[in-house]
């Protein structure tokens, strides 16, 4: 993306160099940024745990895509200044059919896959008639624009209307009834497949009456595949992010390297509010306690976990789970209403505030730990040179000095399971951001 602006807005030559784990990504990039012609120079994947003289080896090798030599690549593209007709923006057309031809429903659902249109498990064939019943559970227009996603932060957005949202949610299998949720989700802009290479998956937390209202699960199993809202939700969630974000394809716009189960259904469950001695989530977050809402967290990739708070040790408990997530990671806890009121009963946490304090003071480490992470290297570093606090701070710090994993805004804890045992997670996530369902109904 800096080479496509510093191309075409200042007419300074760049070498764009890449491994060759990411041509069509990188193709896939600049396509949409309107400049295919910008130059690319690969090299081999991987780099990571690669010795210098491996990676060396890499720089004076040929380039593994058009085994022209790697430098003679890069002094070519910084001696030979893109053309006018190579620096011209190009456009292409987003607009999709409305209707696909009429065919077998085996076919249809062929064609659905081929097109990447789904999550390759069998789809309820969005039909007039069944995109015109989800439609009717809102009162917003069919044209209307709910939002914009993309899958990465190089990518254009794409804006979507109510109708484009129905179409995913008829596929994912959800009722009429639950479509305000969804449409709710649609518009915190917060995509469920972002094409992230650490794999990562998103999460929905539901607050508010219409839990009850259209009966979802907050109890024994709420995380699991036991309930309609719950489970169509999260995966209308997945379909609407992969097709009206321009895809969600692997090595294209996607590149999670493992990939992530958890993206089927997105981990969508309602907060069991009424067995937390805590106020609920969406009360953390400004709105209102008869406000329906949905919160959209990203970034899931790994769990902590754990049974009860026992009495003794459970700071050093507490703080070993935390010190098993990567710290680039913000831990968000989902405890089950016995664990929940063990916190009150073993540290004094009558608000989810105080618990989240303690968290913030105690989950620490040493700097030079710290500073080694790749994740911190990648995402944190940058800001720490620029001056961004409390990184700029923490990269002052002796190696041997205890510093603070995360920022307290990035702590969350939400209350969700059955009672049937006290057992709990630290999910590795981050929130992203709520919405009314009262609105978008």
């Amino acid at each position: 993306m800096h080479c496509v602006t510093l191309e075409s807005k200042y007419g300074i030559p760049t070498a764009s160099v890449h491994t060759d784990s990411f041509v069509d990504a990188v193709t896939q990039t600049v396509w949409a940024l309107g400049m295919p012609n910008v130059r690319f120079v690969y090299v081999p994947q991987p780099t990571m745990g690669k010795s210098p003289a491996e990676l060396r080896a890499y720089v004076d090798g040929l380039d593994p895509v058009t085994g022209i030599p790697v430098m003679r690549e890069v002094i070519d593209a910084l001696t030979r200044p893109l053309s006018e007709d190579d620096q011209k923006q190009v456009s292409f057309d987003r607009s999709t059919p409305r209707f696909v031809e009429p065919d077998t429903e085996a076919n249809l659902q062929q064609l659905f896959m081929d097109n990447h249109w789904t999550d390759y498990l069998p789809i309820v064939l969005p039909t007039e008639e069944r995109v015109e019943a989800m439609l009717r559970a809102t009162s917003h227009r069919p044209a209307e624009i709910v939002g914009r996603l993309r899958p990465t932060s190089t990518r254009e957005a794409w804006e979507f209307t109510v109708e484009k949202v129905a179409v995913n949610a008829v596929m994912a299998g959800a009722k009429p009834e639950f479509f305000p949720v969804i449409l709710a989700l649609a518009s915190t802009g917060a995509s469920a497949r972002g094409s992230t290479t650490s794999s990562a998956a998103a999460m929905v937390v539901v607050n508010g009456p219409v839990r009850r209202e259209i009966q979802m699960n907050c109890g024994t199993g709420a995380m699991g595949p036991y309930n309609h809202a719950n489970a169509t939700i999260g995966r209308a969630y997945g379909l609407f992010s992969q097709n009206l974000q321009g895809g969600s394809v692997p090595g294209h716009t996607y590149l999670g390297s493992q990939g992530n189960n958890y993206a089927y259904t997105n981990i969508c469950f309602a907060e069991n509010e009424e067995r937390s001695p805590w106020e609920p989530f969406h009360v953390q977050k400004g709105f209102q306690a008869d406000e329906s809402v949905v919160s959209a967290f990203t970034g899931c990739r790994s769990t902590a976990f754990t049974l009860g708070v026992r009495e003794k040790y459970w700071r050093e408990h507490l703080r070993n789970l935390l010190r098993g997530l990567d710290p680039h990671n913000a831990p968000t806890f989902i405890l089950d209403p016995i664990t929940a009121n063990l916190f009150v009963v073993r540290g004094g946490f009558d608000s989810k505030e105080k618990l989240i304090d303690w968290v913030y003071e105690n989950a620490t480490m040493p700097a030079g730990e710290y500073w080694d992470y790749q994740l911190i290297v990648n995402y944190v570093l940058p800001k720490a040179l620029q001056g961004v606090e409390p990184y700029a701070t923490h990269l002052k710090a002796r190696p041997d000095a205890l510093i603070k994993m995360y920022r307290r805004d990035e702590i969350q804890v939400v209350v969700v399971g059955g009672e049937t045992n006290g057992y709990w997670r630290i999910m590795g996530c981050g929130y992203r951001k709520s919405a009314s369902v009262d609105k978008w109904k």
